[in-house]
């Protein structure tokens, strides 16, 4: 069976980022997210994406026991079903609407 690929933003979604940014350091993972995860890759690919470190990533996706549910990490914009992030904007068709929606943007954490 074909599975969509989801791509899944890794800081502000799956951990615990509040905007105090660490290269070193990705943030614990956030209440809920396992059982997300798990439960997406019965029916979807799961590529995480992120711009952090890949084997940085690496060892938080195994040391979080994500390792059997994910497919891949990538930085890059890939073909994919859907794309889960903190920080977009769903175009709806209108230029002016979207203008709007950038003026006003907040992330979920401020």
């Amino acid at each position: 069976m074909f599975n969509k690929t989801i791509l899944i933003d890794l800081d502000g979604v799956l951990n615990t980022y509040d905007g105090k940014f660490d290269e070193q350091i990705i943030p614990p993972i956030k209440d809920g997210a396992y059982d997300f995860i798990k439960n997406l890759s019965y029916n979807y690919k799961i590529k995480i994406f992120t711009t952090r470190n890949r084997l940085l990533a690496s060892e938080w996706i195994i040391n979080n026991g994500l390792k059997e549910f994910v497919d891949d990490i990538t930085n890059v914009k890939e073909p994919s079903y859907l794309i889960i992030d903190d920080r977009c904007i769903n175009f709806k068709g209108n230029f002016d609407d979207l203008k709007m929606q950038i003026e006003n943007f907040k992330v979920w954490y401020k």
